[in-house]
């Protein structure tokens, strides 16, 4: 098949280059994008008089024939074509004939391409966002559900002071909220248009590049066209901010599934999300979390492709970058179904009141609350934090716990020890100890929910 660059070459292109190069097979994505770059160039090159009224008017027809036939999935994508921009002309000729030749002008498939991947990567940004809302949103919804069920938080896995519930799942709100501000930013650095960039250095027609931009809504225009054309760090940015976000909901369901084994109960999760075994009639396995927890790597595989594929390409345009594609795609299918799949996981999460007790009531779990005491009692920290450590090996020895010391066996620790100690040994007392702003005590943890809630909605 005739290449549109062929008047250079004598030979034709070797079949397995042909097989070897074509990005069709994916690029094919962008197909719509690529129509509304088109119908917006050629408005602007008939506005600047560059084309006439008559031909504007047969293209114009003629992509929208086209996008009627990718929408019905008419369209034949051919892969000795190339990609999918010389697809598009390849057809628009056989529609309209040699008017269809006119509709590249001005413009090159180097600013094109980064184009369409702008305005397809916007269009990612905007539903990644809703997603994110509603997954954000669950959580808040279960920690205002379930404010009053105590759990024990953890560090090096092993139990440390008790919290709220509700507070460890807005700690993956947060998380949550820091990702939907990354990609906030990632969109404002995307919304720019390059066309009008050229192969690399602009272009000879005076094209109305702030006209172009707007009529494809973008705010505002690349202001470098070498950059332009070569620039993929909205889409390097992307997929780091989509790693971040999968690191998240990756220890997110590290603790589904710890919390929800046996040993712990925490929470059931919902069956609707777990399979069997083939073998073991007894299992409940919650592939859908380890799918998600394994599925980070895969992204992470994604940015790094990515960055290895920039680092050696000089200024401008290399044919290195049609790589990106696969692994941006990838990362978008991967980010969306994670997301969907991790909003179902907390909304069908049923938590188990007296397994998180039982949990909280080993590892002495109050000894930060006597240690507290002892300071407000008069002794530097670090004398108190010893006295309570001897205090913790003695239970340990006597197999006791903190409930069942007498007074006399506290002010054995230390002399500081009142009778208003034994008020101290209460999950609630600890936790309502926890008023500082971001503490667990059920006040403050309120006020979290309210400004999640709150930020949601922005």
């Amino acid at each position: 098949m005739k290449k549109a660059w062929s008047g250079r070459f004598k030979q034709g292109t070797d079949r397995k280059l042909e097989q070897f190069s074509e990005s069709v097979s994916y690029d094919q994505r962008l197909a719509l994008y690529d129509l509304r770059s088109g119908l917006a160039h050629i408005e602007t090159l008939c506005r600047n008089r560059i084309i006439g009224r008559a031909d504007a008017a047969k293209i114009k027809k003629g992509l929208n024939r086209i996008e009627g036939e990718i929408r019905e999935g008419k369209f034949r994508f051919r892969p000795e074509r190339e990609d999918v921009h010389m697809n598009i002309e390849a057809r628009l000729f056989e529609l309209i004939g040699e008017a269809a030749g006119k509709l590249h002008t001005g413009r090159s498939r180097n600013d094109l391409v980064v184009n369409d991947e702008r305005l397809w990567l916007k269009d990612q940004l905007r539903g990644m966002d809703g997603l994110l809302r509603e997954l954000i949103g669950e959580l808040a919804k279960q920690a205002e559900k379930h404010l009053g069920l105590i759990m024990p938080g953890f560090t090096h896995t092993r139990a440390a002071q008790p919290i709220l519930f509700s507070h460890w799942l807005l700690a993956y709100a947060e998380m949550l909220l820091r990702d939907r501000e990354r990609f906030g930013e990632v969109y404002q650095r995307t919304d720019l248009c390059p066309l009008g960039s050229g192969a690399l250095a602009g272009s000879n027609y005076g094209l109305d590049r702030t006209f172009l931009a707007k009529s494809l809504g973008f705010k505002g225009i690349t202001q470098n066209s070498l950059d332009a054309v070569s620039d993929r760090d909205f889409l390097i940015e992307f997929v780091s901010a989509g790693s971040i976000l999968m690191l998240h909901l990756s220890r997110l369901c590290e603790e589904l599934v710890w919390l929800s084994r046996d040993e712990f109960g925490f929470f059931e999760l919902s069956e609707s999300l777990c399979t069997g075994s083939s073998m073991m009639p007894n299992k409940k396995n919650p592939d859908s979390a380890e799918l998600v927890r394994g599925k980070s790597g895969r992204v992470f595989g994604d940015l790094v492709s990515l960055l290895a594929m920039m680092k050696g390409t000089p200024l401008a345009y290399n044919r290195d970058f049609q790589e990106d594609k696969e692994a941006v795609f990838d990362c978008a299918d991967t980010l969306k179904s994670s997301l969907e799949i991790a909003r179902l996981l907390i909304a069908g999460l049923r938590p188990d009141r007296e397994a998180m007790l039982r949990s909280c009531r080993s590892g002495f779990i109050l000894a930060t609350d006597l240690a507290d005491y002892l300071v407000k009692k008069g002794m530097g920290f670090r004398q108190a934090h010893q006295a309570v450590g001897r205090l913790v090996r003695s239970c340990e020895e006597t197999g006791k716990r903190f409930e069942d010391l007498s007074l006399k066996e506290f002010q054995a620790a230390s002399g500081n020890f009142g009778k208003d100690v034994l008020k101290l040994l209460s999950l609630e007392a600890s936790i309502k100890a926890k008023s500082g702003p971001g503490g667990t005590a059920a006040g403050e943890v309120r006020k979290q929910i309210k400004r999640v809630k709150a930020l949601v909605k922005k």
